[in-house]
Order: C-alpha cells, then sequence, then structure tokens
C-alpha cells in the first residue's frame, strides 16, 4: 500500500512531507503546485524516472507501487501531512 512504500523508501528524505535536500521542493500541496504537479499522475512519473537531485524508483516500486505512493502523497498534500 501507498503509505507502507512511503514509508519504506521516501520518508528518508520526505519526512511528513518535507525534504531534507531541497527545502523548496517538498511534497506540500502548494510547493507541489508551484512546481508544476497537479496530481498523482505527475507524482508517480517522478517517483518513477527521477528529477533533479532525486533518484528513480521505477525499478523499486514498479507501476502499481508507484500509482499506491502517489495517490498516498497526493492524499496526504491534500490533508496538509497531517
Amino acid at each position: 500500500d501507498g503509505a507502507a512504500l512511503f514509508e519504506a523508501h521516501c520518508v528518508g528524505c520526505h519526512l511528513n512531507g518535507g525534504n531534507i535536500i531541497r527545502r523548496g521542493k517538498t511534497l506540500k500541496l502548494k510547493a507541489l503546485e508551484r512546481n508544476g504537479i497537479e496530481g498523482p499522475l505527475e507524482i508517480a512519473m517522478i517517483a518513477t524516472e527521477g528529477r533533479g537531485q532525486m533518484s528513480g524508483y521505477g525499478e523499486v516500486l514498479g507501476e502499481e507501487g508507484a500509482d499506491a505512493v502517489a495517490e498516498f502523497i497526493w492524499q496526504q498534500a491534500q490533508e496538509g501531512w497531517s
């Protein structure tokens, strides 16, 4: 499930939707929107292929895993990572 995949593969850099490497590239809704990310589809593409300093995790997550983690991230962003 998306939450478990996020915990296993993403939380090291994105704890509570933040970003320990690039502060402006968080997973908070305003930052996602500012960076042209309009929904889970774009998040899944970044999770799979990577972007900038972030490596892609396509081989680790697979398509279903990338979709699940993207849905989780989008939902958390909508809810303010509460």
